[in-house]
């Protein structure tokens, strides 16, 4: 759904917010719905790379039809995002709010909470990492993993009760596990440049992904690091509809 209003520097407003969530993957920002030089640079990114035009940093109805066309060309399949569980909505049963792990800080590590679906900012990330490697056919490895899919698995983590998504690029024949983890640091060597993530989770407000001594044959990003304000019920989604609107 395209932008009501022109939006440019200095201007502020839930339609800035969901803009700077739409061009998560082109350079980044916090979602704080106010229109600064980190929304610009957004902006001038999406229009270079994507509209291909002498960027304005200006989202007038030219940019923002573009920004819809590049949702229309990367859908995302919710069924594949949905957790396999068998036993919640597939997308968590909303357990634990505000709690966390026994004995742990309070920090979104260790934050037990079954999130209302999957945070916008991650999926339209992912959007912008299948834009930048058109030349790779990316899935789903792992999407939502709920409280009762970590005790079938054997697992403790919850980055992917909401915040979370791994993706892959399937071997082709001939191919080796070190040409699979050789592409997965280009991807994300090439995304640190282009989207502002970062590589473990040092910093605040950055998107993440996950070392390659941690994953070293796929590629998981999450949104982790962002201060709680960011991480709102509001922000996550359980259907492409939601996430596009």
């Amino acid at each position: 759904m395209g932008f009501t209003r022109v939006l440019q520097r200095g201007m502020s407003g839930d339609d800035v917010q969901l803009l700077q969530i739409k061009l998560a993957g082109f350079r980044g920002t916090v979602p704080d719905g106010q229109f600064g030089p980190g929304t610009e640079l957004q902006v001038h990114q999406f229009q270079q790379d994507f509209m291909k035009i002498a960027p304005t940093g200006v989202v007038d109805k030219t940019t923002s039809d573009a920004i819809d066309a590049f949702a229309k060309k990367y859908p995302l399949d919710f069924s594949q995002l949905k957790c396999k569980c068998g036993k919640c909505s597939g997308f968590g049963n909303g357990l634990h709010k505000g709690e966390y792990k026994a004995g742990k800080p309070k920090l979104e590590l260790y934050h037990l909470y079954e999130y209302p679906g999957i945070h916008k900012m991650t999926l339209w990330a992912v959007r912008a990492i299948f834009f930048y490697h058109p030349q790779y056919s990316f899935m789903f490895t792992s999407g939502y993993r709920c409280e009762q899919d970590n005790l079938q698995n054997g697992r403790t983590s919850t980055n992917h009760r909401g915040k979370a998504t791994d993706i892959d690029v399937p071997l082709k024949t001939g191919q080796t596990k070190l040409n699979d983890m050789q592409r997965c640091d280009q991807i994300r060597g090439k995304m640190v440049e282009m989207g502002y993530f970062q590589i473990g989770w040092d910093a605040a407000n950055r998107k993440s992904f996950e070392p390659s001594n941690i994953a070293p044959t796929w590629v998981h990003l999450d949104c982790r690091q962002y201060d709680p304000k960011y991480l709102d019920d509001r922000f996550f989604v359980k259907t492409l509809a939601d996430l596009d609107a």
